[in-house]
């Protein structure tokens, strides 16, 4: 199975904008630990957003 490219310049992108890490940093991270720090990051947001 393959990964959608638009998927992993999307993850690559968010978690960059917010951590401000490299490119090979980021694709140095195991799929699924990329998408833990994506869910954290959307999870920072939304406390954010909310006021908390």
């Amino acid at each position: 199975m393959t990964y959608a490219a638009d998927r992993i310049y999307s993850e690559v992108a968010y978690v960059a904008y917010h951590f401000h890490w490299s490119l090979d940093e980021i694709l140095d991270l195991e799929h699924g630990e990329r998408l833990r720090y994506v869910a954290e990051i959307a999870n920072i947001n939304t406390r954010i957003s909310q006021g908390r």
